[in-house]
């Protein structure tokens, strides 16, 4: 086989930049070790930035996602039992977020490719990425029981942490910066409508806690439990009464509860691999960079690289020029280390960590109160939550 760009992985990243691609003109062939039916029902995601609800519009993929995500215009922070709304639009010259979950994303994207674009392969095993720094590099793979060799002229690998695409960088070209936290979040489905209209982030003494939502009439829901915890540990009610606590307000405001459909755990950390790009092989989404889930940011940063590699991809072919393409990694790193940095401040403002002393715990309220106080500081906290400009 032979393409233009190989893409490895068709999660949100490798399916977008196939779209991109194909309506700039741009053959490729995406690999996805998996079947459809669990790349399409994989939970992860659901906040949508202002940029990449634009992109999936322009990009064709719009109509369902307009139809049915839910526009969030603020989220609300919740600590020593008070209330307050940041206001988005207000704040931000009118930007919004979209709740529609990965898996949506996903279905939709699928969905276009089969029909409009070119090959998708399902349970398509990649092995391996060689000649990454060649001129012709290539992808190994298992597909139907056999290997074959997908040729390219670029590689994209949309592969995620643990995907075959950075091992084809050099240890000693790289930097990796990272960092792990003792916590991790209990997450729940449940068959409930929302309890409120917006996400509430609420800072508590015990611990973190989330209400999100998935659909009008399911939530979403995530409590910060200790690194490792098993979320088979936590029966339905302990749950419940934990996020009752940690929800607690002064005024009336009370959390509705349903049937939990669904529990996981989901790991806390920071990553990032320098450089994305070796040779004509690029990284995106996982691959390169993880955040911890507070600041909302892991699907959009994704977007924002397969935009930048699309954007200079088109620019070579229009102008002859690989300045962009030379830039990819420069570029991307920009708008992921601020979106690190925001996801850290997010992380360290409202999680307790274990052994915070009575003065953290001030220093954290301070900094909520400051917030709540300040249009400066709040500006800075919706700009950073309704993402980025790509650059």
């Amino acid at each position: 086989m032979r393409t233009t760009v190989g893409i490895i992985g068709a999660g949100p990243a490798g399916l977008l930049l196939a779209r991109l691609l194909h309506r700039a003109g741009i053959d490729s062939v995406v690999l996805e070790g998996r079947d459809r039916a669990y790349v399409e029902h994989r939970q992860r995601a659901g906040i949508l930035e202002q940029g990449t609800v634009d992109v999936l519009c322009a990009a064709g993929a719009g109509e369902r996602m307009d139809r049915e995500g839910l526009r969030h215009d603020g989220i609300e922070l919740r600590y020593d039992r008070k209330r307050h709304r940041v206001d988005f639009p207000a704040l931000t010259g009118g930007r919004s977020v979209t709740v529609y979950a990965q898996t949506e994303v996903c279905k939709d994207l699928i969905a276009l490719q089969l029909k409009e674009g070119g090959p998708l392969l399902f349970e398509a095993e990649a092995l391996a990425v060689e000649g990454a720094d060649t001129d012709a590099p290539s992808i190994r793979f298992r597909h139907e029981g056999r290997e074959d060799i997908l040729e390219c002229e670029y590689v994209v690998g949309c592969d995620g942490f643990w995907g075959v695409a950075r091992k084809a960088i050099p240890t000693e070209l790289t930097r990796v910066f990272e960092r792990t936290y003792p916590y991790a979040w209990l997450g729940i489905l449940a068959d409930v409508p929302p309890s409120h209209d917006e996400l509430v982030y609420a800072r508590h003494d015990r611990g973190f806690a989330l209400l999100s939502m998935r659909s009008p009439s399911v939530s979403r829901l995530y409590l910060q439990v200790p690194e490792g915890t098993d979320a088979d540990s936590w029966g339905d009610e302990e749950i419940w009464d934990e996020l009752e606590r940690r929800f607690e307000t002064d005024d009336d405001w009370t959390l509705d509860r349903g049937p939990i459909t669904q529990k996981s755990v989901t790991p806390m950390r920071s990553y990032v691999h320098e450089p994305m790009r070796h040779g004509r092989l690029f990284l995106a989404g996982d691959a390169a960079h993880i955040v911890p889930p507070t600041g909302a940011k892991g699907l959009n940063l994704a977007v924002g690289d397969v935009v930048t590699f699309a954007r200079a991809l088109s620019y070579q072919k229009d102008t002859g020029s690989a300045e962009l393409l030379d830039r990819y990694s420069e570029t991307c790193l920009r708008r992921i280390w601020q979106a690190e940095r925001f996801s850290y401040d997010m992380t360290s403002l409202l999680h307790r960590a274990p052994g915070a002393t009575p003065f953290e715990d001030r220093m954290q309220l301070a900094r909520l109160e400051r917030i709540a106080g300040s249009r400066a500081a709040e500006t800075d906290l919706a700009e950073a939550y309704t993402g980025f400009p790509f650059d």
